[in-house]
């Protein structure tokens, strides 16, 4: 990427925007299909949507199309800040590691220089970090998919602040990050070694680039389905501060406690709720990101 070391971070942040556009509502009805039939949760006990098509053709219906981008805003805010931490800091520790070891490769190119070790760890930590960072956000996404907020983006991080306090903002952050980390760990390094090994027959070609991302989002969805069930859920309960401990929905305690209970009263399946959405989603948003950086790259 020679000297400009800030152009992995707003191609990054751009081409996020543009996959989260395109792929929205699919992560809505991923979103509503992993919240229910909780047991322990009155608002969604119910089963109300067989599979995606069911939830997009009913959630179309009684609500209207609209209602697929609910939390749109919010998540593009997230892409704005998760894609742009997440890609920049990734293949700039890549190129930091590979140019220390006399090789090139930083941009995702290929190179001597490069370990999928090290790609590995460098990605699990730009995924963890900026997820972290974005997850303001992605609660407020999540509930505006789910229904629950209706009201101006600025509005509601105000009424979430004044009502759950700060843990509110950030409740759900630590499955967040593990599931972040432990996508991008299996996405980037499976599209920069599938990229580099689909060279030789097909070039640095957009074919190429979406015959990677599209194995890279297999692998990405089938490690981190469970744990995007345990964050969704967690984060779309709410713990009133100063609440009394009487009240009518019983609180997850934590990432290992809404593990055990979803296992215990629904079934291990359950952790894969929402998997098809998931690996629906992962593959074209993959795609649209990985081709829309490629361009931004020789573009510019």
């Amino acid at each position: 990427m020679g000297d400009r070391d800030w152009r992995p971070f707003v191609y990054g942040g751009l081409a996020s925007i543009v996959a989260e556009f395109g792929t929205f509502p699919i992560d809505t009805t991923k979103t509503r299909l992993q919240i229910q039939g909780q047991k322990t949760d009155p608002r969604h006990v119910e089963l109300r949507y067989t599979g995606m098509v069911d939830c997009f053709v009913k959630t179309s219906q009684q609500e209207g199309v609209k209602a697929l981008y609910c939390g749109i805003w919010p998540a593009v805010l997230r892409q704005a800040t998760y894609g742009t931490i997440k890609f920049g800091t990734y293949y700039s520790l890549k190129k930091w590691f590979a140019n220390r070891r006399g090789g090139g490769g930083g941009d995702g190119g290929g190179g001597g220089g490069e370990s999928v070790t090290t790609d590995t760890l460098c990605a699990a930590l730009a995924g963890g970090l900026s997820s972290a960072i974005a997850n303001p956000t992605d609660v407020l996404k999540v509930r505006m998919q789910v229904g629950d907020e209706k009201r101006h983006l600025v509005r509601c991080f105000m009424e979430m602040y004044r009502v759950e306090g700060v843990r509110g903002l950030w409740r759900g952050v630590g499955p967040t990050s593990q599931r972040a980390a432990l996508i991008a760990a299996v996405e980037l390094p499976v599209y920069d070694g599938c990229k580099r090994r689909l060279t030789p027959a097909l070039g640095d070609s957009p074919l190429n680039h979406l015959a990677s991302s599209a194995l890279a989002s297999l692998g990405s969805a089938v490690a981190s389905t469970p744990l995007d069930v345990i964050r969704t859920r967690l984060m779309n309960q709410r713990k009133v501060k100063n609440a009394s401990s009487n009240s009518q929905v019983k609180i997850y305690k934590g990432t290992v406690d809404c593990l055990v209970q979803t296992i215990r009263n629904e079934g291990f399946l359950a952790l894969y709720k929402g998997f098809v959405p998931t690996w629906l989603r992962m593959g074209p948003w993959n795609i649209i990101f990985f081709v829309t950086y490629e361009q931004l790259k020789i573009m510019y």
